[in-house]
């Protein structure tokens, strides 16, 4: 029996003009729509673009934007523990970390590990931080370690460049610093180093005298405008480094 032949299909017919330099058209396919009533119930997996700090009460990551076109204050108003967790976790973003410090010993060894090979986080002591180059493509994080009363800093101010300083408690000149911060990080503090604090930084009466109530990993972050309750879970390799979430050193 002779196999029936089957003839071509038809070409299909030409829709408008030819479109010059543009190639053959492709497989025309369904478009995907959605109804606006079921627009509510779309989530995209998009988040800040920062540091992750934490998570906050409903479980969520918290991050931090620390670089912008104009440099960013920080103060953090707790352990050296807290600092080095944000220095690492920023380093691990791709910006270098250059470190001021009385007490290098405490650094050093974080700084070693935290390259991997490379010098992504330096250490220097006390107003011997020399100008860091920052640029959009290359930020630099200034972590300023130098007790309660910290001295002026020599480090011009500039774009893509963050300088945090860190308080272990209220000293004389803190006032001054959290009030001209652009972002501030608080650990648990005294019943009546809250009350300063809630003065300094507006905040409302319950969030005040939540400070002197925190636990060892709760860090209360606070902006001009918006204030943020975050706990802080260190990595296994933050563990490994650092130990475990602590308020005193």
């Amino acid at each position: 029996m002779t196999p029936r032949r089957t003839s071509p299909a038809p070409a299909p017919p030409a829709t408008g003009r030819a479109r010059a330099g543009r190639g053959l058209l492709g497989p025309r396919r369904g478009r995907h729509a959605l109804p606006v009533e079921q627009l509510a119930a779309l989530r995209l997996p998009l988040g800040d673009d920062g540091v992750v700090v934490g998570t906050d009460a409903q479980g969520q990551p918290a991050v931090l934007g620390l670089f912008r076109p104009v440099q960013l204050d920080v103060v953090v108003i707790g352990s050296v523990w807290t600092a080095q967790v944000l220095a690492l976790r920023t380093a691990g973003t791709g910006a270098r970390v250059a470190v001021e410090t009385a007490r290098p010993q405490a650094w050093s060894g974080l700084a070693q590990a935290a390259g991997g090979g490379q010098e992504c986080m330096t250490v220097h002591g006390v107003k011997q931080v020399g100008p860091q180059g920052a640029s959009v493509a290359g930020p630099v994080l200034v972590v300023r370690d130098c007790g309660m009363r910290p001295p002026r800093s020599r480090l011009a101010p500039g774009p893509w460049q963050s300088v945090l300083t860190l308080l272990p408690f209220l000293g004389p000149t803190a006032p001054k610093l959290v009030e001209h911060a652009g972002l501030v990080g608080i650990q648990r503090v005294s019943p009546e180093e809250a009350a300063v604090l809630g003065r300094v930084l507006r905040l409302p009466r319950a969030n005040a005298e939540a400070l002197s109530q925190l636990g060892d990993d709760m860090v209360l972050w606070c902006t001009p405008k918006h204030r943020k309750l975050v706990k802080m879970q260190p990595t296994a390799i933050e563990a490994g480094l650092l130990g475990g979430p602590r308020r005193l050193d």
